[in-house]
């Protein structure tokens, strides 16, 4: 195929995954009050203002995006192993979807790991260091902000093994440089979870990055795993 058809291809994908965020995002919008009164559900007692006019609204198309970008995240993905796979090995077609596919698992893990654990503990820290001295009534706009960050921030975090594994049967990384590199990890870690938690409390960010940190010794073991199995395999005739 000539590069323009490439590029025409890559357009057109890229468009059909826009258009199904915003499908998605439209119906979500029907259903965003039961998803705000679901993502209040971790701060519980606490009272949420709205602070000027209109700030609702803008918090519901928020919340609607969102949740219509986690939704239409399937077809997304589909779309871009469509594109891809033509170019790849049967080697390589055989690492590579499974790894899209544990890419949009892992998202999800993320997620359920962020609401579970993360946003509850930040929530909890937050609240009680000013107990004694601020009543906690929130804004709902800053709160959503807040945990949504939250929320997508662990859900990228949660893609590193993927990563790894990509680039480990593209074969630019060896397995073992990158368990030598463990140091450097430990560090990257801490600053991601600094960088990525929205707050600043020591209990979300040792989380994050004992999380992420956990997940790249993971995707060690699938890089190891996946150029074993690329060494072995005979070549196709």
């Amino acid at each position: 195929m000539p590069l323009v058809d490439h590029f025409e291809e890559l357009r057109q994908r890229i468009l059909r995954s826009l258009i199904s965020v915003v499908i998605a995002a439209l119906g979500c919008l029907i259903f965003v009050k039961p998803l705000v009164r679901l993502l209040e559900a971790p701060a519980g007692q606490i009272r949420f203002l709205q602070l000027a006019p209109g700030e609702f609204l803008f918090v519901s198309i928020k919340v609607a995006g969102y949740a219509g970008l986690i939704i239409a995240l399937p077809y997304i993905l589909y779309q871009c192993l469509a594109f891809v796979l033509p170019g790849l090995t049967t080697k390589e077609k055989a690492l590579i979807a499974p790894a899209v596919a544990g890419s949009a698992f892992l998202f999800i893990i993320g997620l359920v790991f962020s609401w579970w654990a993360l946003v509850p503990a930040a929530l909890k820290f937050l609240v009680n260091y000013g107990a004694d001295v601020v009543e906690p009534l929130w804004s709902i706009e800053r709160y959503l902000d807040f945990v949504l960050l939250l929320i997508l921030a662990t859900g990228l975090a949660f893609q590193v093994p993927v990563l790894q594994l990509l680039l480990g049967v593209l074969g630019l990384v060896k397995w073992k440089q990158m368990i030598s590199a463990w140091r450097w990890v430990v560090i990257s870690a801490s600053i991601a979870g600094a960088v990525l938690t929205p707050s600043t409390d020591p209990i979300t960010m040792l989380l994050l990055a004992g999380a992420i940190t956990f997940l790249f010794l993971i995707g060690v073991g699938l890089v190891a795993l996946a150029q074993q199995f690329i060494e072995e395999t005979p070549p196709a005739h």
